[in-house]
């Protein structure tokens, strides 16, 4: 996720604030794993509804609409949980 922020053709369809919002949500929830990695199950889904509500609102902007934004999302949180 990280990564897709940074990627100039993503970047480059996003406001600056947005952007800002995308990184910093997902900087919470790296800190988050890295400090709680025997967390329950339901605590995992919670933090992915976390960043999920901040993300996918930005990223169906971004994808006009489309289901792009929670798609990018589940993919980096089974990412990070594998």
């Amino acid at each position: 996720m990280r990564n897709t922020i940074k990627d100039k053709k993503i970047s480059s369809k996003l406001p600056p604030d947005d952007k800002k919002k995308v990184e910093d949500a997902v900087e919470k929830a790296i800190q988050w794993l890295d400090g709680n990695q025997l967390a329950e199950v339901e605590e995992f889904k919670d933090k992915m509804k976390e960043l999920e509500a901040v993300c996918n609102p930005i990223f169906a902007r971004m994808y006009q609409g489309g289901a792009g934004g929670r798609i990018w999302v589940v993919v980096w949180m089974r990412m990070v949980l594998l």
